[in-house]
């Protein structure tokens, strides 16, 4: 199996600005970077072309992580929901710009009236998978969706949700795995091995099995040589993007110990 691609996210420094970023950017010795388009690094003209300059003379292939905080893809409000879509346009053409071989974006989740209106967030969210597929064919940008933990209101976090999701869709969008949000399900290997053939990413963060607390590799609970074994058995080629924030040092050749 050729060697997997270990990246880094820029999940760690979401809280610093974005002309920070840049330079922890600079100083990243890694080739594979994903960005957050949200909070203080929220993409704009003038941000792509710095990005795109520095990718240039750094080398460096870049995903993008859509925006998530303030987004619920099945929002039951129609006028919101469609403002919600044209913002993950915009996020899908600055990806394109930036030459992305991945977009990564959440699943919509239950709002607060979800349950005066039963099925129609799962409708609503399948609806908008579709519209984002249309926007990644229109600006030739995979797309992924991650899974999220049960813990949350989330409309895909179980295996069955997925299964179902797949299902249903009837077109084809790839899974992006989050290694930690599945510890915290305790479904790792489970996913993995039933959705193999739809795993295009990987996001790598370690936990106590309860909280989505981002930890470094080897921190936490995840069976990490378990996970290795699992990614040579699905013969998985796409990247593995750390998203620890603390000791990404330590999780890169953590991880590229276990995968080389």
């Amino acid at each position: 199996m050729a060697q997997v691609k270990i990246g880094l996210s820029m999940l760690f420094c979401l809280g610093e600005g974005f002309p920070l970023m840049l330079k922890r950017l600079e100083e990243l010795n890694v080739h594979y970077v994903e960005l957050i388009d949200d909070g203080l690094h929220t993409l704009d003209e003038k941000r792509v072309e710095v990005l795109n300059h520095i990718s240039g003379t750094h080398n460096i292939e870049y995903t993008i992580h859509a925006p998530f905080s303030d987004v619920n893809i099945a929002a039951t409000d129609n006028k919101l929901r469609r403002f919600i879509l044209k913002r993950l346009e915009k996020s899908l053409q600055y990806a394109h710009q930036l030459d992305c071989k991945l977009w990564v974006f959440h699943p919509g989740h239950h709002s607060a009236i979800s349950s005066f209106y039963p099925g129609m967030d799962w409708h609503t969210n399948l609806q908008s998978v579709k519209t984002l597929l249309q926007f990644s064919r229109k600006y030739n940008v995979k797309i992924g969706m991650e899974n999220i933990p049960e813990i949350f209101p989330t409309l895909l976090g179980s295996m069955d949700d997925f299964s179902r999701f797949y299902e249903e869709l009837g077109e084809d969008v790839g899974m992006v795995l989050d290694v930690g949000h599945a510890n915290v399900n305790g479904r790792v290997r489970a996913f993995m091995d039933k959705f193999g053939d739809k795993i295009v990413h990987l996001h790598a963060s370690d936990n106590d099995g309860k909280q989505d607390s981002h930890l470094g590799v080897g921190k936490g609970t995840v069976d990490w040589q378990d996970f290795a074994r699992a990614v040579r058995r699905i013969q998985f080629k796409g990247m593995v993007m750390i998203e620890s924030v603390e000791d990404m040092k330590q999780s890169l050749q953590t991880l590229t110990q276990l995968l080389s």
